[in-house]
């Protein structure tokens, strides 16, 4: 489990229901398979995720760090934010005993702008680099925090931060309305265009720093959400797609943007659709909930339908091989935090995921520990510190 999913997990009863309606079974008593999972096989996942994530933290402590102390340090302070939080999951006591974690929090310390925000200097990317970073501070907080509850170091970095986060959201600030397609969302900083990608780190960080669904920044990030979904509007939802391609494909699923003309990696659809794909849709589901929808919501009901007619371990589905492990990362946490043990797939296919999850990344680890993508390197995963980070960090939402 990790650092924080106890805050925001939903009851898993009241999920085990909307499976038995949302996902098209009968009943749940009568057509939902439960998988019972004895405390030996739990002990034994445990081990096995313990023994892949000693042998990823050791390529991170040998192989994977620059001498001032970052991960990938072309990125600036992103993939060295989540190298640190990816460690701190699994090794909680490494912000004082390991060296290796103490000097990435230098590097990301030396990082801290005028403005709050955690990136280089002259980067396009300040909200991936800053949201990344927070994710490593909340939980080098916590970490510390764990042996004094009044020692936290970054209290004041990540206050700068969460004002620099939100001053850069796309909303009144930049001249945009709510009825612009752009509003709510966050890009990566160059204010380009916001993107569903960007737009779920910064919730995700708002939701570390300890913004509620109320927040009035991830209420206005909940509108750009919704408008990467595929779904027609439903009645009385405040934040929904209503841009043309609501109802172009309605198959639940999300896309990259709706802003600027609206991309999908996916690519279109005869209709001129913007089709959904694996990785974006469980950035959207894990926001929702983030947002605060409950599991009885249409929005939710149909981005879980998606996930129920395309479960998979072997693709992104929508995208192949593309970002596969930023795929990993994106499904555990969000299955994770939508508190579910298994997925109902079609098919009448019943899914442990945590245990299939576990079983892809240990045929995956290659022998220096290190995890990489060796069929697509598009999305920076041919970079084994990142992908090795995606890893860790979904292997943390794995454990039971």
């Amino acid at each position: 489990m990790s650092l924080n999913t106890s805050r925001f997990q939903i009851k898993r009863f009241v999920l085990a229901l909307l499976l038995a309606t949302s996902l098209g079974t009968a009943g749940f008593a009568a057509d939902t398979k439960v998988v019972q999972t004895d405390s030996a096989n739990r002990a034994n996942l445990n081990q096995r995720i313990d023994q892949m994530s000693s042998q990823a933290i050791a390529f991170l402590q040998t192989r994977g760090q620059s001498d001032e102390g970052a991960f990938s340090g072309q990125t600036g302070a992103a993939v060295t934010g989540l190298c640190v939080r990816a460690i701190l999951e699994h090794r909680p006591s490494a912000v004082t005993t390991d060296p290796v974690v103490k000097n990435a929090l230098k590097f990301l310390e030396s990082k801290v702008q005028p403005d709050g925000g955690i990136y280089e200097v002259g980067s396009k990317y300040r909200n991936y680099e800053t949201s990344a970073a927070v994710l490593a501070l909340v939980a080098a907080n916590e970490a510390h925090a764990a042996n004094d509850a009044s020692h936290r170091p970054y209290e004041s970095t990540l206050r700068r931060a969460e004002i620099f986060l939100k001053e850069i959201q796309w909303d009144a600030g930049e001249g945009v309305s709510p009825a612009d397609t752009a509003y709510g969302g966050a890009g990566y900083g160059s204010h380009s265009r916001p993107d569903l990608s960007n737009t779920s780190f910064l919730i995700e960080a708002l939701h570390e720093l300890g913004n509620g669904p109320d927040d009035e920044a991830i209420q206005k990030a909940l509108m750009f959400v919704a408008r990467t979904q595929n779904l027609k509007p439903p009645a009385d939802a405040k934040a929904v797609n209503d841009t043309k391609y609501a109802d172009k494909i309605g198959d639940g699923g999300f896309y990259y943007t709706p802003a600027a003309g609206g991309e999908s990696k996916a690519g279109e659809s005869a209709t001129g659709g913007l089709r959904s794909y694996g990785s974006m849709t469980y950035a959207g589901l894990k926001s929702m909930i983030y947002a605060g929808l409950t599991p009885d919501d249409p929005r939710v009901e149909a981005a879980l339908g998606f996930i129920r007619e395309n479960y998979s371990l072997e693709t992104n589905p929508g995208v192949g091989a593309q970002g596969l492990y930023y795929y990993y990362h994106t499904f555990a946490k969000a299955l994770d935090v939508a508190g579910l043990e298994v997925v109902d797939a079609a098919g009448g296919q019943t899914h442990d995921w945590r245990r299939e999850l576990v079983d892809k990344l240990e045929s995956t680890q290659q022998e220096d520990g290190s995890w990489v993508n060796r069929e697509s390197e598009r999305w920076m995963e041919g970079d084994r510190q990142l992908v090795t980070a995606y890893c860790l960090l979904a292997l943390a939402h794995a454990k039971e």
